[in-house]
């Protein structure tokens, strides 16, 4: 019995290369036969390599399917009985084993692990169809499940995201399906961060080893590669979000242990699930810790700055260890800046982070490219919370108001909507500012500074300035504001009327809220403008034919009445016998009318 089994264990290996060439000639009746013959005695053990050489991406799908099953259903019942791969290997390197199981066990843990290598693929590949995709993850994730009695196997689960996070085609498809299916799994999701974690500190020092500024450029077929690791690690993170646990009565797992604690065996099912979040957050900011110290590509930069306040710091262990990340990107400026504002702006509020020079910075990014930002909505409505406090300094407030209102002159009318709301806030919470609207200089001062805005055409305000405490914005005024009721758009010139009440008296002044104007754009102007109801509707009418293009009272000093030259008059008198009167329905609608 010995001898035979041996002999059919040895033999499977050169019988596999026959079968795969005769593979495409199976049919599913004969592929069904060999699956049922497998199951029912140990003397069929060499259908198994004939089966797994179906199991791939280009075989038919019922085919592929009944390959599947039949193995599945082969594999499942002998778990307890497959060895360990460290054991497998020491019995390989035995050789001269004469003890049969040792043999058939070896042979058993290399069949298991060619059907999980090609469960993998066949989730994977681009090229699988999506039925077959779907059992395939489903068969796998019952291994992972049931492979070390009841204890979630972690081996192959990293086996199969290591196959995910190196995959050159997209994944999308497949991280739809598997977030669907298992993110809500407490276990799933722990050993995701756990595995990712080593996965991506593997691929850092890689790239590290290759070099950072050559991934960045771009150029050879292993910097690509990299790039694709890095989107794909990404979109795992994205795919499997931290669970709100503290929403959570009962913490569901997929394995039938979950995960072990060690030193909890009588513990509560209450300080389990206490101790299962502090290790899900543990795991969750090592794993974003490792990714986030990756040369990130700009578009995938961008993503996890617009998310990173929402996604990512509310289920980290401890927020504050991401400050050198954002306070790196709020440095870079432009774009990047704005974007970082948000996730700076809790760990300020909500974890005590100090950052100096912070308003120096928020500062110099009001540019007049920020009003044409994607991520503009948000960034504005930050900028109108970080200036509610009452500490704000004066001068610090009058540069704010100065620089937003000099913007207003290259802005567009949704800008310019926004920054007159700006402004009103700012004044009302700064009574002390108010002079900045209506500046009166002293009759008897004519060396002070305050008769330096009286001077036609001189602003001390310096714009160019990046400390806005040294910006002259106090000797200034918002004389920006009043140009901005000449506007071409109508709501502009009408909403400036809003700064005419006295903003000091706060019992009759209420905030303007800035989500009403943050989103704004030339559609929503010109929307608002169309659905507005006019009462009345303003004609070209001259009760006298007009003499000139102006009048006089528009540019004192100046002529622009019509007087025609002799030449001219002459012509005209030469031409008098050729006039006619025109009569109309009234008398005092007659003139003449010269003919050419």
């Amino acid at each position: 019995m010995a001898k035979s089994s041996s002999a059919r264990v040895s033999a499977s290996a050169s019988g596999t290369k026959k079968r795969k060439s005769k593979s495409g000639a199976l049919t599913h009746e004969k592929v069904k036969l060999l699956g049922q013959e497998l199951l029912s005695s140990r003397a069929h053990l060499n259908h198994a390599p004939a089966l797994l050489a179906l199991l791939t991406p280009s075989t038919p799908l019922s085919i592929a399917l009944e390959a599947l099953i039949s193995l599945q259903s082969f594999f499942e019942p002998l778990l307890p009985s497959i060895p360990s791969a460290s054991a497998a290997a020491a019995a390989a390197a035995e050789g001269g084993s004469s003890d049969p199981e040792l043999v058939f066990g070896a042979w058993l843990r290399q069949r298991f692990d060619e059907f999980v290598a090609a469960l993998i693929e066949l989730s994977v590949s681009p090229h699988s169809d999506d039925a077959i995709r779907e059992v395939a993850l489903d068969a796998f994730m019952d291994f992972v499940k049931l492979g070390k009695d009841g204890r979630f196997h972690s081996a192959i689960y990293h086996k199969f995201l290591h196959a995910v996070v190196h995959a050159t085609d997209s994944i999308d498809t497949l991280l739809e399906l598997f977030g669907s299916k298992y993110s809500k799994y407490a276990d799933v999701c722990y050993f995701t961060y756990t595995s990712l974690d080593k996965i991506t500190n593997s691929l850092g020092s890689q790239i590290t080893g290759s070099g950072k500024d050559d991934l960045q450029n771009g150029g050879d077929s292993s910097e690509d590669r990299s790039v694709i690791c890095i989107h794909n690690v990404y979109n795992l993170l994205v795919h499997i979000p931290a669970l709100d646990i503290q929403k959570e009565s009962k913490l569901d797992m997929w394995s039938t242990v979950g995960i072990s604690l060690k030193g909890e065996k009588n513990s509560s099912e209450g300080s389990s699930a206490t101790h299962i979040n502090k290790k899900l957050k543990v795991k969750f900011t090592k794993a974003w810790l490792a990714f986030l110290k990756l040369p990130l590509p700009l578009d995938v930069y961008k993503e996890v700055l617009a998310t990173i306040h929402q996604n990512v710091i509310p289920s980290m262990s401890n927020p504050a260890i991401l400050c050198d990340f954002l306070t790196r990107s709020y440095d870079i400026g432009g774009v990047i800046s704005v974007m970082a504002l948000s996730g700076l702006f809790i760990l300020m509020t909500q974890h005590n982070l100090e950052y100096p020079k912070f308003y120096d910075k928020l500062y110099a990014l009001l540019t007049p490219a920020v009003f044409m930002a994607k991520h503009r909505s948000v960034f504005l409505q930050l900028l109108d919370t970080c200036l509610k406090s009452s500490y704000v300094s004066a001068h610090l407030a009058a540069s704010f108001a100065k620089r937003l209102s000099r913007l207003a002159l290259s802005a567009p009318p949704a800008g310019a909507l926004i920054i007159i709301a700006l402004i009103h806030n700012l004044l009302r919470r700064h009574p002390s500012i108010n002079f900045l609207v209506h500046w009166e200089a002293p009759q008897d001062d004519t060396t002070g500074e305050a008769s330096l805005p009286k001077k036609v055409g001189a602003d001390p305000f310096n714009n160019e300035e990046t400390d806005p405490t040294k910006s002259g914005a106090m000797r200034s005024s918002l004389w920006e504001i009043e140009t901005l009721r000449h506007h071409y758009t109508p709501a502009v010139s009408r909403f400036v009327d809003s700064l005419e009440s006295d903003l000091t008296v706060r019992a009759k002044t209420t905030e303007m809220k800035i989500t009403d104007f943050s989103s704004g754009s030339y559609a929503t102007v010109f929307r608002d403008e169309v659905r507005r109801r006019i009462k009345q509707v303003p004609l070209a009418f001259y009760g006298t034919t007009p003499t000139s293009l102006f009048q006089g009272s528009d540019f004192p000093g100046w002529s622009f009445e019509y007087k025609p030259n002799k030449m001219a008059q002459a012509s005209v008198e030469g031409n008098e016998n050729h006039t006619v009167e025109t009569s109309d329905a009234s008398p005092a609608a007659k003139r003449s009318r010269v003919l050419t």
